[in-house]
């Protein structure tokens, strides 16, 4: 059996390592630009040139370095058919809660205000916001939401929840499809964006439906940057409808040096890292779902291409 690796940055070294401490005996191969041909059984990739995809043409099953599809089912029709395999959390989705627990703690605390008193020399307590009024609504309920909706319940604020099909969560008031979303973001105080980019939801956050979000709300973006019509977030932020982002996301990155974001105080940026791929979490559920595909077994996580995710 051939493996076949491949990250735009190059950084294979420790998969070829884990790969080869884990599946004893398998095959690990990187491919380079070089090469004419890629012959494997199966592919772990991340963001692939076409080149690479055009050489798949046995391929039994590409498995994703990392979580989202986008970077691969814009190939469309150049794809091969074999079965995309996501990863099933491995370890990402304790960090994304993490990453919005803080962020919405932050709000809700009024650090980021504390923050700027303490730039500008000042001591004041300020009045506390009500729990019961800071309603978190994870747009988006899949693997990774369902964890930041569940810890986020730990401290008490309203949970609502947006999913493109019906769900039922303890203590989360759902709401499902599209005729739905307006109320779904009219109760929302955090609108926290955690949906798959798809020609659906592309921009899906723009002026009209921000706008929905109640007055002082706030954004946090941990999926991908072109699901918010980033200028329109930049208006609502400056004429105070929105209090304040954080973004981890961004339509084009790096984000460029002459964004209008870097010089709005009120949007908190991060360089796309609140969850990082655990190297040996991702080794592990890949090789195990090699096996029970090479025994003929179903696996989770494969990709519904109609859909996009």
């Amino acid at each position: 059996m051939r493996i076949l690796l491949y990250r735009p940055d190059g950084q294979l070294d420790p998969w070829v390592r884990d790969f080869a401490a884990v599946m004893p005996g398998v095959g690990v191969l990187v491919w380079r630009e070089e090469m004419q041909e890629a012959v494997c059984d199966y592919a772990v990739l991340w963001a692939p040139p076409a080149a690479l995809l055009a050489q798949l043409t046995h391929v039994k099953a590409i498995f994703l370095a990392g979580a989202g599809v986008d970077a691969l089912l814009k190939f469309g029709d150049a794809l091969p058919a074999a079965p995309i395999i996501r990863l099933g959390d491995a370890g990402m989705a304790v960090q994304m809660a993490e990453y919005v627990a803080h962020a919405v703690l932050r709000y809700f605390r009024r650090f980021d205000d504390y923050e700027k008193q303490a730039r500008r020399g000042i001591w004041a307590p300020l009045p506390p916001f009500e729990k019961q009024d800071f309603s978190i609504g994870v747009l988006g309920m899949g693997k990774l939401g369902s964890r930041v909706l569940e810890t986020m319940g730990h401290f008490g604020f309203p949970l609502r929840g947006w999913s493109r099909t019906p769900k039922q969560v303890d203590g989360v008031a759902c709401y499902a499809g599209m005729d739905s979303l307006d109320a779904f973001l009219a109760g929302t105080r955090v609108l926290v964006c955690m949906l798959p980019l798809t020609p659906e939801t592309t921009a899906l956050l723009d002026r009209a439906r921000m706008s929905q979000l109640p007055q002082g709300a706030y954004l946090i973006n941990v999926a991908r940057g072109a699901l918010v019509a980033e200028p329109d977030l930049l208006t609502l932020i400056r004429s105070g409808h929105l209090a304040g982002a954080t973004l981890d996301v961004f339509r084009n990155e790096p984000l460029p040096a002459p964004h209008p974001f870097w010089e709005e105080p009120r949007i908190s940026m991060t360089p796309h890292i609140s969850a990082l791929t655990v190297l040996h979490d991702s080794v592990l559920q890949i090789a195990g779902k090699i096996n029970a595909l090479e025994n003929g077994e179903p696996v989770a996580d494969v990709v519904d291409r109609s859909k996009g995710y």
